[in-house]
């Protein structure tokens, strides 16, 4: 190969069918002369089978016990072979898909009449000897000139067939350059879907953003931020009583220990929400000292137990807070920031305030969703341009390789 040539993939079929004008014509030629020569056989092999008819019936005309039944044999069989010649079609336009399909034909026609003579001859044996002798050599030259033609199908118009070929080769590359171009052009619709919807998420972000900013909201997180510390602060000052109170709950039945409904709701109360219950109290938390009490006396009495350094710190503790009331200061802290919260609820603008975010959030969860499914869908889609790419480099490659051995240049294909 002495020469490069740069060629448009549209304008591959055009060159190459000049440039072996020169080899396929030939080879063309050469495939018509060994279908005519295989035609030639066929129509001789017809022939054979009529002698075989012929033969047969003039048999069964004589109406002999010893041949008539072989004669019927023969007729039917030689009728069979006639009709399965008669199915060959011989193509009047040589390619290589032309030929193999004739090849197939005849191949399986001449395998099912080998077949069949093997099966029945020996039947009719020894009767029509000379009809069965000219069968058998019109056959076999039959099946001699079809394997000179699979011969040269398989070994001399190949190159031809690979000629022929391209043109398919060019259009399946074209078919990927399609999907390629699709693809570049639903990129860019995603694109602009996906910049759509982030501009959407940023509208809604800021929305949100904009309530949290709002003074009632804001003023309402300080008072969640406050409220916090303060129940920290409450469960700090009552943890040594944790474990009686819990312990208490299972005495609250047992006579002496019993308690009015509204000293048991708060017994669970200040279990659950310290906070809540503090806050709720009177002042003074009249309920909460009445329930530590009867644990006093529930420890006094041995109706619960305790380790010994864990009774100590629950007496000392239940003394401060009977005696000398140390959660007053915090149950007027608790109180006033318990009334701020829930006066700020009840002016129902923190309540629109809060429906307003709610539906935002939803609409930004429904946003994120969508932008996660083209973000998938993406992924995927480029997976299969990659693929897609790297397909269309190999059928490139090979279609170049054998453009370049059929006109024995180099060949490089423009896309």
């Amino acid at each position: 190969m002495s020469e490069t040539l740069d060629i448009p993939l549209n304008s591959v079929n055009d060159w190459l069918e000049k440039e072996t004008v020169n080899i396929v014509e030939p080879l063309r030629a050469d495939a018509k002369k060994l279908l005519a020569d295989i035609k030639s056989k066929l129509e001789d092999l017809t022939e054979a089978c009529n002698k075989l008819l012929e033969d047969a019936e003039k048999e069964m005309a004589k109406g002999s016990n010893k041949t008539y039944r072989r004669a019927k044999f023969l007729y039917k069989l030689a009728g069979n072979f006639a009709d399965l010649i008669d199915e060959i079609v011989i193509p009047e336009q040589v390619s290589g898909t032309t030929l193999n399909e004739v090849s197939d034909q005849i191949k399986k026609i001449l395998k099912t009449i080998i077949q069949e003579r093997t099966k029945w001859f020996r039947a009719i044996s020894p009767y029509f000897i000379i009809s069965r002798r000219r069968f058998d050599a019109t056959l076999k030259r039959t099946d001699d000139s079809f394997r000179n033609f699979t011969d040269f199908i398989s070994e001399e118009y190949i190159k031809a067939e690979q000629a022929e070929g391209i043109s398919s080769k060019v259009e399946e590359l074209n078919n990927y350059l399609t999907e390629l171009d699709k693809y570049d052009k639903g990129k860019e619709a995603r694109i602009k879907k996906k910049e759509h919807l982030q501009n959407r998420i940023l509208k809604n972000k800021e929305k949100i953003q904009s309530i949290q900013s709002k003074g009632e909201v804001v003023e309402l997180g300080q008072f969640n931020s406050k409220i916090e510390d303060l129940t920290k602060t409450v469960k700090h000052e009552i943890r040594h009583i944790q474990k009686p109170l819990l312990k208490f709950q299972t005495l609250v039945n047992n006579p002496g220990y019993n308690l009015f409904p509204e000293a048991n709701t708060k017994l669970e109360e200040y279990l659950e929400n310290p906070f809540n219950a503090l806050a709720t109290e009177k002042e003074g938390y009249p309920l909460l000292k009445q329930i530590l009490q009867k644990i006093d006396r529930a420890l006094d009495n041995k109706k619960m137990k305790l380790k010994t350094s864990r009774l100590r710190k629950a007496k000392d503790q239940i003394d401060s807070l009977v005696n000398r009331s140390t959660l007053v200061k915090i149950q007027k802290e608790c109180r006033e920031f318990f009334d701020k919260k829930h006066a700020l609820l009840a002016s129902g603008t923190i309540n629109e305030f809060r429906d307003e975010k709610t539906e935002l959030h939803d609409r930004l969860k429904d946003l994120k969703r969508k932008m996660g499914v083209l973000e998938v869908r993406d992924a995927r889609l480029e997976k299969q341009h990659k693929e897609l790419h790297k397909r269309v480099e190999q059928k490139k490659k090979s279609l170049e390789k054998i453009v370049s051995e059929l006109s024995n240049k180099i060949i490089k294909i423009q896309l």
